[in-house]
């Protein structure tokens, strides 16, 4: 059951069929961990706390830079020089003090993966190196946590949904394969990058999120298992591709 002022601030959802009360308790009991605070992780974990999560990891060892203020909509100028992470979850506790909120300044890595991972209902990851994301994958199939992973380059945005830890499901390693490191991605400082785009690609990854804490609860939950979600901002177009449990891939074939 919800107290009267979470069923006033989430009426909206309540009389959603698809969402429904059942949805939001759900969503009141479930904990994401946040991989990311910044162009994608920003907008993701606003309409995450704004969805009535009951407990957010924030994860992020990155300080907040005037270059950010473009897209990264939870920081102020104030705020240049402090940890993503410790900014983020001040946010939300002005925004919704009833959301229990965790800040972790850390890089995550395969070192500490498993425990940053930890009890989580799902994974969502936004971060911006191919080494995060393998480590986040591996430790997710791992833990058996599900992942929604997003991704943007310019203007070209990804968001998938990965349970590699399910019998005949795909992880994110099987996507993207084991030849890539933290050297191999292109940077929003050298390429440019839309902070609507990035809103839209975190909103996305928000919303496919909500499908995974809904499965099983609501007719909106269906977590979409990998099915790659690209969106092209220039047309704006959206095209969905299937991506295949890979037999020898070495994070999940054990599986």
């Amino acid at each position: 059951m919800l107290p009267p002022d979470r069923l006033d601030r989430f009426a909206r959802h309540i009389v959603l069929p698809e969402v429904g009360g059942a949805g939001q308790v759900a969503l009141s009991q479930a904990h994401v961990v946040l991989v990311g605070c910044g162009g994608i992780g920003s907008p993701a974990l606003q309409y995450l706390a704004a969805a009535g999560i009951g407990r957010l990891t924030l994860v992020d060892s990155d300080l907040v830079e005037t270059s950010n203020l473009q897209r990264q909509t939870v920081f102020t100028p104030a705020q240049v020089g402090q940890p993503k992470a410790l900014a983020a979850a001040a946010w939300v506790g002005h925004f919704d003090p009833v959301v229990e909120t965790r800040a972790v300044v850390e890089r995550i890595g395969a070192d500490n993966a498993a425990r940053i991972v930890g009890d989580a209902d799902v994974l969502v990851d936004g971060c911006d190196n191919f080494a995060t994301r393998l480590a986040v994958s591996d430790a997710c199939v791992a833990a058996g946590v599900p992942l929604t992973s997003a991704a943007i380059g310019r203007f070209q945005g990804q968001v998938a949904n990965f349970a590699g830890h399910l019998p005949g499901e795909a992880c994110y390693r099987c996507f993207v394969g084991d030849a890539f490191d933290a050297e191999d991605c292109d940077s929003c400082a050298a390429d440019g990058v839309l902070g609507a785009m990035v809103g839209m690609v975190g909103s996305f990854a928000a919303m496919q999120a909500i499908r995974i804490i809904l499965k099983g609860r609501t007719t909106l939950g269906d977590p979409q298992w990998g099915r790659l979600h690209l969106l092209d901002g220039l047309v704006p177009s959206l095209r969905t591709l299937k991506i295949a449990k890979d037999p020898e891939c070495r994070g999940c074939s054990h599986v």
